[in-house]
């Protein structure tokens, strides 16, 4: 198995004969194996263990047996300690997702830290099996089927190959001793069942089913290339305007392909959504109709789909005191100033009569019901007709603020000034008010 190693390293991930390597080792088969084999090959690597206090006793000697382990290999030995239970509790995960998050956490924090260059995990073989069809009981596209990649940013899996009866094999052969995780026999969670009562039937079965696994899972990563080449060509002509609050997809683009659903799929299965069908409906739906996930939302916005995340915080009014004021917001920083003349406003700037203002001046969200004077007409417009002839997107709405003074809109900031405040012959005091 040395060999073998050596080769796929040779082949797959030669920088990490170079490499500092930070390994993940919990102390059980896959793990130790692993820290043995870098051992033989005489990789740079040092060993990092998670203790979540998850099996009591077990816990703690699973931390001595990899502090010994690292004396054994001449390897530094980092430990870290995690209230998972209370963890978990608190963000509302379950045991296992609390860990993960915890344990990787931790990892690329040590990683940046102390300049490790990857970090090496033992996933093998059986655990790709296990994760596809974890996956297929969930329901997943292609990238659930391709099982747990390689290498992913930091991260690299070079047992991914090989089968656990491998690694089991060679650490026999060698007199290495490992941990047994007494939470794997249990049959409390979906992945040791399968691990323990769907896998080994399907192996009866079929004896090289892991080796078809990894022969299927190479031609889904090629068909996977594929999908990815056409998606990011409908994504380059679907994809109008980004900037912070928002993603603009031209629907158009995805009326033009033959199977709509499968490229929304592809668009947007990384934002959580679930109602594929309803998104579908959103080509041909009224605009302001709406799809949320649990982070996202898509919107029918006339020609377009925009995307944005979904912000719980409410924006309260903010209360300018005087004109050394300069307010932070999403469309940039607010600040005011005297000027000796009115120059031409735009966009981001426009010049007032400051003896018509009063302080302080109120920073807000439009409501329902607001009126202004949009400067250059006569008499008044309601906020929202505004917002219709002008074509705002109902995100565009929602990211509006308006300056205030006496509850008179003086701003509609970054778009239209009021004319109650313009500069005229008779103003003596100009004001400036500007957003970076």
């Amino acid at each position: 198995m040395l060999e073998q190693l050596k080769s796929h390293i040779d082949s797959q991930f030669p920088f990490l004969k170079k490499s500092k390597c930070l390994i993940a080792c919990s102390g059980g088969l896959d793990s130790v194996v692993l820290a043995h084999l870098c051992r033989e090959l005489d990789l740079d690597f040092a060993l990092a263990h998670c203790n979540f206090h998850l099996r009591g006793d077990e816990s703690d000697a699973d931390e001595v047996f990899v502090i010994d382990l690292g004396d054994q290999l001449n390897a530094e030995v980092f430990i870290e300690h995690f209230d998972t239970t209370a963890y978990a509790e608190e963000e509302k995960q379950s045991i296992q997702v609390a860990a993960r998050e915890l344990r990787y956490h931790w990892f690329y924090g040590l990683a940046d830290a102390l300049q490790f260059d990857v970090i090496l995990t033992a996933h093998h073989a059986d655990d790709n099996l296990e994760t596809i069809l974890f996956n297929l009981t969930r329901g997943t596209g292609i990238t659930g089927l391709k099982g747990i990649p390689e290498m992913n940013d930091k991260v690299v899996r070079p047992l991914l190959p090989f089968t656990r009866e491998a690694l089991e094999a060679y650490a026999k052969t060698k007199s290495i001793h490992w941990r047994e995780d007494s939470s794997n026999s249990t049959n409390k969670y979906a992945r040791n069942y399968l691990r323990h009562h769907v896998i080994p039937k399907l192996k009866s079965l079929n004896p090289e089913l892991l080796q078809n696994v990894n022969s299927t899972i190479n031609n889904l990563k090629d068909t996977a290339d594929i999908v990815e080449e056409s998606l990011n060509a409908v994504a380059k002509r679907a994809i109008v305007d980004i900037d912070e609050q928002a993603i603009h997809f031209k629907i158009s683009e995805f009326k033009k392909v033959n199977n709509s659903k499968a490229y929304l799929y592809e668009m947007f299965k990384y934002y959580g959504f679930t109602a594929w069908d309803d998104i579908v409906d959103l080509l041909d739906a009224q605009s302001g109709k709406q799809v949320f996930s649990e982070t996202h939302r898509l919107i029918k916005d006339r020609k377009h789909l925009i995307l944005t995340e979904i912000h719980n915080d409410h924006h309260e009014d903010v209360l300018i005191e005087t004109i050394e004021s300069k307010i932070e917001t999403h469309l940039g920083k607010l600040s005011f100033s005297d000027a000796d003349k009115k120059i031409e406003s735009d966009h981001s700037s426009i010049y007032v009569d400051k003896d018509l203002i009063e302080f302080p001046l109120a920073l807000r969200k439009w409501r329902k019901g607001d009126v202004f004077n949009p400067i250059g007409m006569k008499g008044k417009k309601k906020l929202s007709k505004y917002f219709k002839d002008e074509k705002l997107s109902l995100t565009d709405k929602e990211n509006t603020l308006l300056l205030c003074s006496d509850d008179k809109i003086v701003w509609v900031i970054g778009r239209r000034a009021d004319d109650r405040f313009k500069v005229t012959k008779k103003t003596k005091h100009i004001l400036n008010i500007r957003i970076n």
